[in-house]
């Protein structure tokens, strides 16, 4: 079984993500029961520090 943790930065807004303690494994909180999406944390976080995915 997965253990989901909420983001930190998420407070009480339904609008959020949740990591898998694995760190491998990303969902949406409003639908837990959902798809998964299956990532490379590091990259990840590096893609999105460094504002490859914001919106142009």
């Amino acid at each position: 079984m997965i253990r989901w943790r909420k983001a930190s930065r998420s407070a009480q807004d339904t609008a959020c993500i949740e990591l898998a303690h694995t760190g491998t494994a990303v969902r949406d909180s409003k639908n837990p029961n959902g798809p998964t999406l299956t990532v490379a944390t590091h990259t990840l976080l590096t893609a999105v520090k460094t504002g490859r995915l914001d919106r142009p």
